[in-house]
């Protein structure tokens, strides 16, 4: 049976809540925010509200920009424990001959994950995110259809991936809006700013071979507040931009596809980035991994998980506007059987207002619940019928 936790927060009693479901009708309003563009979108983070869009389900080359997912997927397999930053990662042959941006991994040269991150990050190494993909998945072909897996899994109808780099390909597209999704995902990991967010860097920093890397998103040096995420071009895809920056505790993420220039891609990511810190605020309610409930395990070694949120959590107004009355409902299983996995779904938290629902966001377990085996249930089934004491 669910268990369903309801109270009225009281903190804020100034202005009524200004609901997501309204900014919607508003995303026209800067219908001139982006011109030199083919297709854009910005997002309040937390929530994923739109604040605006243009063209943003249309399918396109999302050029380097595919390495959000690649980022993605390795950040996954750090939290869950199947790969580690210091982890040396060795470059094959393909890897090492991969074109365009580059760090200039040598065929048998090892790196860690963590300097990999940094070569993917920041230079945009097409030869490091190949050596990456093939560390997780064996091949990149493997690793190309856990990219694919991952955006079904994230319901993104306008994407299809061929490959970690985002080198041209038939076939090879996504959208604004799917952008944007993928890089609401990856920034759950919050260590992932270290490498999108630093401006230069050196990789080999004690040999001969010492190599400077320089992000490719120059927005993170001149915009205050950017730290991310990534850039794409190629002559198919002309210039495009994931952009994340955080201001006053509201994180918002922007992304353009199809500029003709890079001094044009920067410019309009500027002006929505200016556009969503001008005219919006979130108001914080939980971070990442925040404990809300504990829920019962069947057969496991442990006879509870702990459900904690999946995302950071806040509720978004316009500028002027506060929040009050807002109603919390926390509601999780009334037990699940083991084996769980550290992240697999255990429940739901949900905002509402006057009965309409303002968000919706996962409640997932803290940590892995192996199944117990027949000794550890048999002593456990012995406890029960033993008094303490006894």
């Amino acid at each position: 049976m669910k268990r369903i936790i309801t109270f009225f927060l009281i903190f804020f009693i100034i202005f009524s809540i200004g609901v997501p479901v309204s900014f919607a009708e508003e995303k026209g309003s800067g219908a001139q925010l982006v011109e030199n563009a083919t297709s854009a979108i910005l997002i309040e983070r937390d929530t994923g509200t739109v604040l605006y869009e243009k063209n943003s389900d249309e399918k396109l080359p999302p050029a380097s920009m595919t390495k959000i997912m690649t980022m993605l997927l390795i950040m996954e397999a750090i939290d869950e424990g199947k790969l580690s930053m210091n982890e040396k990662i060795r470059t094959s042959e393909r890897a090492a001959s991969m074109g365009g941006s580059q760090i200039f991994l040598e065929a048998g040269e090892e790196m860690t994950t963590e300097e990999m991150l940094q070569g993917i990050a920041i230079a945009s190494g097409n030869d490091a995110s190949v050596a990456m993909a093939e560390r997780l998945a064996g091949s990149e072909e493997a690793f190309t259809e856990m990219m694919n897996k991952k955006a079904k899994e994230l319901g993104l109808k306008n994407t299809f991936f061929q490959n970690s780099t985002g080198l041209p390909a038939d076939k090879h597209y996504s959208s604004a809006r799917d952008m944007a999704i993928m890089a609401k995902e990856l920034l759950k990991y919050e260590e992932i700013t270290k490498f999108t967010g630093t401006y230069e860097s050196y990789l080999r920093e004690d040999t001969d071979d010492k190599f400077w890397l320089v992000n490719t998103n120059r927005l993170v040096r001149f915009y205050p507040g950017v730290d991310g995420l990534k850039t794409g071009f190629t002559k198919e895809a002309k210039y495009c931009l994931t952009a994340t920056a955080e201001k006053d505790g509201m994180r918002v993420i922007a992304v353009v596809f199809g500029s003709p220039t890079s001094k044009d891609r920067n410019a309009q990511i500027t002006k929505m980035l200016d556009y969503a810190f001008g005219l919006y605020k979130t108001h914080p309610m939980y971070k990442r991994n925040h404990p809300v409930g504990k829920v019962s395990v069947s057969k496991g070694k442990k006879k509870t998980v702990e459900a904690v949120t999946s995302e950071p959590i806040s509720l978004l107004t316009k500028k002027g506007e506060d929040i009050k009355n807002i109603e919390e409902e926390i509601s999780v299983q009334g037990h699940v059987n083991a084996p769980i996995k550290k992240g697999d779904k255990v429940g739901t938290i949900t905002f509402k207002k006057d009965g309409k629902v303002l968000l919706e966001s996962s409640l997932i377990a803290k940590e892995e619940i192996k199944k117990a085996n027949w000794w550890e249930l048999f002593k456990r089934s012995l406890g029960m019928f033993t008094r303490p004491g006894e």
